[in-house]
């Protein structure tokens, strides 16, 4: 017997040894964490800068809460998103105080209620008034079925930045702008051909149909969605299709206003400093890194409300989002509660945050802080935290499904499509392209339902 098993040993390919080491190696791993007593309540976060402003509050928490001690571990995003799932779906180790980000949040939001592995923090929340503390419109993408889940970390209203160097200049002031249209007739001018080849080499807005956040940004701004209230997706609103037929005109034709601008990238941000864009949308977040790469522009760019569709409309919109929420199997909740409430309804942490990053707090009642009022030398001496806060309560409300990531792909690449056709037919005003982006998202639509229609938790 021991012969046979040996030369059956012997027969195993090299790929077979590698899975069976790596199998008993994991198995030796998971028995030994096993053994491990819980020392902590851990704390996941995937942000390196909100764990290295999150660093002094927690170990004033350890000092203070001897007995209920946190242990804060930063996560690659998509390493924690992989293993928030895991943990979620079959039972893996994860940490009980969860940071995420609204893309990986509403992936748990895909089964019965009774499969989302955060704790339902709806009744807390009414019940200690939060819900009243908190901006409203912040709890949205945390809100799945009527039942909320996380704590918002943030509103990110946006506003738009624009070169007042340049503009200021020119004898443009854009306090008057209202709307889109009267931006465009007003920076027009601007748009010179400096190297004689015929094209222009500075554009008045960056933005680009390839880029998701800003096609979903605008729409939001003009009152579209991806999902009704109930989660069934209206891609392919006739209001939608306005709006998108209105942003390729920008990016279309030899009169496009629109240039392709890459973000967080050295290219950009060369594009920035050289002015061949003269405006960006900005969400809060954004501040934070424009200081941190691009301080040449200190004292060359001013903020404002962005201009919007109609005479009267929304003036700002919304781009990204962070909650801390807390694990179902959590042994302690009424520690991690405690915690979550004491980090994020900080006035201290509201205040570090946006010194370090820009982005606001959503807790109203800490929008009275100097610190937001304070000159901003990089914003020409603006009062930039006020002009956000001025924004917040009026961010659009975003959908929590979790459906909401494949949405903005198909609409991505209906906004390429339709680019592609205006200028191919020579089509570049709003009333003639809409049947067009009519048929381009209901296409989209078509292929989020068919998925809906696949999950057998969901109605759809």
């Amino acid at each position: 017997m021991t012969l046979r098993f040996t030369n059956w040993l012997s027969r195993l390919s090299p790929g077979t040894w590698v899975v069976l080491v790596l199998a008993l190696g994991s198995s030796v791993i998971v028995f030994v964490q096993g053994k491990f007593e819980r020392t902590g309540m851990p704390f996941w976060v995937f942000n390196k800068v909100h764990f290295t402003t999150y660093q002094p509050f927690v170990d004033r928490w350890n000092s203070e809460h001897p007995g209920t001690r946190v242990d804060m571990f930063l996560i690659q995003l998509d390493a924690f998103e992989r293993r928030l799932l895991s943990g979620f779906t079959a039972g893996t180790p994860i940490g009980e105080i969860l940071e995420t980000e609204r893309r990986v949040a509403t992936r748990t939001f895909l089964g019965p209620e009774e499969t989302v592995g955060f704790v339902d923090l709806a009744d807390r929340l009414r019940d200690e008034g939060l819900l009243e503390t908190i901006n409203r419109p912040s709890f949205a993408p945390w809100t799945s079925r009527g039942r909320i889940y996380g704590i918002p970390h943030d509103v990110h209203p946006m506003v738009l930045c624009y070169r007042a160097d340049l503009i200021e200049a020119a004898g443009i002031d854009l306090a008057v702008v209202e709307t889109w249209d009267e931006f465009a007739r007003a920076l027009r001018p601007l748009m010179k051909d400096f190297d004689g080849d015929g094209r222009p080499d500075r554009f008045p807005l960056a933005g680009w149909p390839s880029n998701h956040l800003f096609v979903e940004s605008l729409l939001r701004q003009g009152g579209g969605r991806y999902f009704d209230e109930d989660g069934r997706p209206e891609i392919d609103s006739d209001l939608n299709a306005r709006l998108l037929a209105t942003i390729t005109t920008w990016t279309a034709g030899p009169d496009r206003i629109c240039t392709d601008v890459p973000e967080q990238v050295a290219s950009g941000n060369q594009m920035r400093r050289d002015g061949t864009v003269l405006c960006q949308l900005m969400p809060d977040w954004m501040v934070g890194q424009w200081k941190r790469d691009l301080p040449e522009l200190a004292g060359k760019v001013k903020l404002m409300p962005l201009p919007a569709f109609t005479p009267g409309g929304r003036r700002t919109s919304v781009w990204g989002g962070t909650m801390l929420g807390i694990a179902r199997n959590a042994p302690d909740f009424e520690s991690a509660w405690a915690f979550a409430k004491a980090l994020y309804l900080s006035p201290e942490l509201a205040e570090v945050t946006f010194r370090g990053t820009g982005i606001i707090t959503p807790v109203k009642s800490h929008w009275v802080l100097p610190v937001f009022s304070e000159p901003d030398p990089f914003f020409c001496g603006q009062p930039a935290g006020r002009l956000f806060i001025e924004q917040a309560p009026d961010v659009p409300v975003r959908s929590s499904s979790p459906f909401e990531r494949l949405a903005l792909e198909r609409v991505k690449v209906a906004a390429i499509a339709l680019r592609a056709y205006a200028n191919r037919e020579g089509k570049f005003t709003t009333e003639a392209l809409i049947p067009e982006a009519k048929r381009l998202l209901g296409i989209a639509r078509g292929e989020v339902q068919s998925h809906i229609d696949r999950n057998l938790f969901l109605d759809s």
